[in-house]
């Protein structure tokens, strides 16, 4: 790692935690108008955010949920999806770019060794961005894996390939799923300058255009011991990795309405027209107008509430969890059903806000030069992540009979 990003992410023992989460707080906010005001320009000409996210990477933000006894902030919840959601309401590109570091870290939290939570949360302290790769386009299910790691003249090796490497191309570690030889599934730490790893940039989404999410191979790549998480198969027992997931693709759904409830808002004060007929004098009077602004507020910040409460359970349960508290599999289960309300009302906010817009602009907010309908393809995009059906049936289940949802990475 570069002595540049060397313990940028690394806390003051002298700075207490409300001080740095203020810090972080307002670096996000930084971050936030820098990412909005080149987000147009990337959507529409595909250049990837690399100087933002290496901008990330110097400014300690991808430490934030570092472990305290690792040397980190360790930010809770609360404030960690705050800070998701702003980056989001920038360019929801970068903050899905640099979720699967997060998820990453809670799994080395959840499963890695002491030695292992050492080695890589001290990379991180120093700037490291992870990526993961897990998805295959192969298998009958969602969540099939065929990448196999193998051992071959007593050396591991992995081989396969991955499709929705998400941020791949932005950075320096990929923790990849395969399939264990002797059994189970692994998650694998693999640099990506390592001999047959291969990132392709071949994502042609119509939105989140520039995540970086492609095609990444791995041909018989040399696994060392010590770079091997082992994972339990599912249902094997409840942790927070599903919640804090979900509670990450919310955040993002949350920032691209809140983007969007902004733009409208831009636009209406001063490029909307209104009908000769209105009998006002501009947009910002227009009673129709002001209804579908409010409107649009009210949906995106109901889901914004719902979003803290989901953050709020799932850091009480987190906190329980690690304590070993006896009642950690029900306040586990509790904050994965408020993640799933939270969800699925991001869901909707994003997709509806975001058509909203155009309510307010008419033919001319349709123009490419202004590209607001970025903001409707990066929410329909994203928002087939996986599906919110599942999440409705199981909150229903939930308060219907109390049963707890199933325990997996999706509700």
């Amino acid at each position: 790692m570069s002595a540049y990003f060397k313990d940028k992410g690394r806390v003051d023992p002298a700075e207490s935690c409300t001080e740095k989460i203020t810090a972080l707080l307002a670096q996000a906010e930084e971050f936030r108008l820098r990412f909005a005001a080149g987000a147009p320009q990337r959507d529409r000409q595909r250049l990837l955010p690399h100087e933002e996210m290496l901008a990330l990477r110097r400014s300690g933000l991808l430490a934030m949920r570092v472990p305290r006894e690792y040397g980190g902030p360790e930010i809770d919840m609360v404030s960690f999806s705050r800070i998701i959601r702003m980056l989001a309401a920038g360019d929801p590109n970068i903050a899905q770019g640099i979720a699967p570091h997060f998820t990453n870290l809670e799994k080395l939290r959840i499963y890695g060794t002491p030695a292992q939570q050492k080695v890589y949360f001290d990379l991180v302290l120093e700037g490291c961005l992870m990526s993961n790769a897990a998805a295959e386009r192969e298998g009958a299910f969602i969540g099939d894996v065929s990448t196999l790691l193998f051992r071959e003249n007593g050396v591991w090796r992995l081989r396969g390939n991955k499709y929705y490497s998400t941020g791949s191309l932005f950075s320096s570690i990929i923790l990849v799923t395969a399939a264990h030889e002797e059994g189970g599934r692994a998650a694998i730490f693999v640099p990506v300058d390592r001999p047959g790893v291969t990132v392709a940039d071949d994502w042609d989404g119509m939105g989140q255009r520039t995540t970086a999410s492609g095609t990444t191979a791995f041909a018989d790549v040399e696994i060392a011991e010590e770079e091997i998480l082992r994972i339990p198969a599912y249902g094997d027992r409840r942790t927070h990795e599903g919640g804090f997931a979900q509670l990450i693709h919310a955040s993002i759904d949350a920032g691209i309405a809140r983007a969007a409830l902004e733009d409208a808002c831009e636009y209406g004060r001063t490029s909307a027209r209104v009908l000769r007929e209105s009998g006002v004098r501009g947009a910002i009077e227009d009673p129709y107008v002001l209804h579908t602004v409010g409107e649009m507020a009210i949906i995106t910040h109901g889901a914004e509430s719902l979003l803290e409460r989901g953050a709020a359970l799932l850091e009480n349960a987190v906190r329980v969890a690690f304590a070993g508290g006896a009642d950690a599999d029900r306040l586990l289960g509790e904050a994965s059903v408020a993640v799933a309300e939270a969800k699925y009302a991001t869901t909707e906010a994003a997709i509806k806000v975001s058509e909203m817009i155009f309510r307010i602009g008419g033919a001319s907010a349709t123009s490419a030069r202004l590209n607001l309908d970025r903001h409707w393809r990066n929410a329909r995009t994203h928002t087939t992540h996986d599906p919110v059906a599942y999440k409705a049936r199981a909150v229903g289940d939930f308060y219907l009979n109390g049963a707890l949802p199933p325990i997996n990475t999706k509700i």
